[in-house]
């Protein structure tokens, strides 16, 4: 069983028991509840779209992404500009997928 849902203006594909970086998520607590499901589908090629579904995770940690340089030249100007980033993330394990009543839970 897996849900695609859609966090952090971006869509995963998740199973239980499967660790997932997303962008990083607020949260005091070490759960985390995604009611935002796309779809969900068995193993077998069928996907529905959930009527009220949602996938709940635990919260593994906490960290920032590999740096990513962005350079800007203008040629024969002398100007020449670097410039890093880092991303935040959140690093969270799915445990159960909850749709249509029934409970999908990592084995």
């Amino acid at each position: 069983m897996y849900a695609v849902i859609r966090t952090g203006g971006k869509q995963y594909r998740v199973a239980p028991g499967d660790v997932v970086k997303i962008e990083s998520v607020a949260s005091d607590d070490k759960t985390v509840e995604f009611s935002d499901v796309l779809a969900f589908g068995d193993g077998e090629g069928g996907m529905t779209k959930p009527g009220s579904a949602k996938v709940t995770a635990e919260v593994v940690g906490q960290g920032r992404g590999d740096k990513i340089l962005v350079f800007h030249l203008k040629r024969k100007k002398q100007y020449k500009k670097m410039q890093g980033h880092r991303q935040n993330f959140t690093e969270v394990r799915i445990k159960a997928i909850v749709a249509d009543g029934v409970t999908y839970s990592e084995k």
